[in-house]
This record gives C-alpha cells, structure tokens and sequence, in this order.
C-alpha cells in the first residue's frame, strides 16, 4: 500500500474517531438519561470525558498493538500542545478571549499540576505501570471532585450559569432502544477507527524515518484536536468564553490522567519526552501569563497569534530535528 494510501487512512480513520465518539457520548448519555441520571452528573461524566474519547482510544489501541507507549504518550503530550497553542492561538486570533477569575486561580493552576505530574513521571525515560494506576486513580479523583463542587453549587444555589452550561451539553431524552443503537454503534466505530489510524501512522512513522512518538505528537495529536478547535471558535464566538477555554483546560487535565494512563498500564515501557513535556509546560505556563496580563484578564487576537506562531515553531522543530 502506498504513503498516500496510509496519508488518506489516517484522515478518514481520524474523522470516524471523531464522529464515532460523539456518537458514543450521545448513546451513553441517552442510556444514562433513561436510568435516572440526572443531566448534570452526566454532563460531568461521559459529555466530559467524550472530549477525550479519540485520544484515550488512539492511546488504548496503540499500546495493545505495538506494546510500546510512544504513540500513546505522544499522542496526550501533543494534542496538549496543540490545545493550548493551536487551539486557543487560532480561536483568539478570531476573537478575543475574556478570561474568568476563577480560571484563572483555580483551573489553568490544575492543569499545571497535571502536566507537571505527567512530566514527573516521565522524567526517568519510562512509564511503569504503577504509575499508570496513579494517573487513572488521579483522573477518577478529579472527576469526583468536579462532581462534588457542582453539586454543592447545585444544593447552595449559586453559579446558576455553570451548572446550565453543563446540563446544556446533555442531549434530550431519548428512547432507550436508540441509547443503546448510538452506544453500540459507537464503541464499534472508535475500536475499529482507531485500529486503523494506529496502523496507518505506524507505517508513516516507518516511511519518514520517525518515531510513533512524533507522529502521536503531530499528526494524531491535531487531528483529534479538531473538536476542541470547533467547540472553542463556535463558543467564542457565542460570546462564552469560558466555555471555550474551560473545553481546553478539561480536555488537557483529562488527556494527562486518562490518555496517558493507559500506555503505562497497557504497555509500560522506555520513552524519551523530556523535551516535549517541558513545550508542554512552558505552553500551559504561557497561557496563564498572557492571561494575567493588563486588567481585562483576555488573550488578545496578537497573543493568540504567538500562541500560533509557537505551534508552527515547534511542529517544524520536531521534524527538521528526526
């Protein structure tokens, strides 16, 4: 099979991982709507971690196939790359992004930690399994922590407009016999998806003489990038800009403690990333300057483009130094 064949593999496999884990999160909420679940628990659950869904599959698949990390890894440290600099770099470059308080103190702090976290375990040259089991444990803990602060909001009253901007993510009600259609139809469509897309990236990888690290960094990472990249501009230019951003910041805690998990619990192993997971923390700790920055607390159209002139840096960087 030629390159071009594996090029066009990788793009349809990546748009049916994509559509496929919509379809998965919409299946999953229906199924969890039709037992009772209350939106916002669901809003906080499965609509939040539908986000991660491509990623954690790719990453799941990946290690299974080859029983190496690389692309797995490469794939959660790129695509927080790509969210910060890309993503929100081209969504401010449309419009200007207001940043909230609370953003700022308490959730770009948490995806600091996160990366931190992450770089910290990677540091070494390796993941081990145990310290798999801590990033699933860690992600499973920040979900009960987000869920335990909307509830008491919910019970206080207070902050009304989150809590409709997470039940606003849940589809309406549906019967249960299409639940449990849209479920199956997409955990079928996300193992297969991404089969393919791992596959395909190898025998790239292979072609150009890189690492599955660099094309989980590259090529996987932007591509399932694509649906923050869409929910960020079209919340933006809502006017809800901490939609936009708040879609970031869970997305790249998510792709830390889920997505990386499971490359050191399904195939721990020897990986070098040290100089990607320092991009990835100097690209969390440049947001939150240039959010800090002036008393409007935004990111300017001139900030989202050296946010985005950063991306090109280092994606040029990766392969001019294979």
């Amino acid at each position: 099979m030629s390159i071009y064949m594996h090029f066009g593999i990788i793009i349809a496999s990546l748009a049916v991982l994509v559509w496929s884990a919509d379809r998965f999160v919409f299946g999953a909420s229906g199924l969890a709507r039709n037992l009772g679940i209350s939106p916002l628990i669901i809003g906080l659950t499965i609509v939040a971690m539908g986000s991660s869904a491509p990623e954690m599959m790719a990453a799941a698949q990946a290690s299974l196939n080859d029983g190496t990390p690389d692309l797995g890894v490469g794939n959660a440290i790129g695509s927080n790359i790509t969210n910060i600099l890309m993503v929100l770099g081209i969504t401010a470059l449309i419009k200007p992004m207001l940043v909230g308080s609370s953003t700022m103190k308490q959730e770009i702090p948490m995806v600091l930690i996160a990366s931190i976290i992450g770089a910290y375990f990677l540091f070494n040259g390796e993941i081990t399994k145990i310290e798999g089991y801590i990033l699933l444990f860690a992600f499973f803990a920040t979900i009960s922590f987000l869920t335990f602060n909307a509830l008491r909001h919910q019970r206080l009253g207070d902050d009304p407009d989150m809590l409709k901007d997470i039940e606003s993510e849940v589809p309406d009600k549906m019967p249960l016999y299409l639940a449990l259609i849209w479920l199956t139809v997409g955990i079928v469509l996300l193992i297969v998806s991404a089969d393919y897309l791992v596959n395909s990236a190898k025998e790239v990888a292979i072609h150009f003489g890189v690492s599955q690290l660099v094309i989980g960094l590259t090529i996987v990472a932007i591509g399932t990038s694509l649906p923050e990249l869409a929910a960020s501009v079209a919340g933006v230019l809502k006017g809800e800009n901490d939609l936009a951003i708040g879609n970031i910041i869970g997305s790249n805690i998510f792709n830390i403690f889920a997505v990386m998990s499971l490359p050191g619990i399904l195939a721990p192993g020897v990986i070098d990333a040290n100089r990607d997971t320092l991009v990835m923390i100097a690209a969390t700790l440049l947001l939150w300057v240039l959010a800090g920055i002036g008393k409007t607390r935004s990111i300017s159209r001139i900030e989202g483009g050296l946010l985005f002139a950063g991306f090109i840096a280092y994606q040029v960087f990766l392969f001019v130094s294979v």
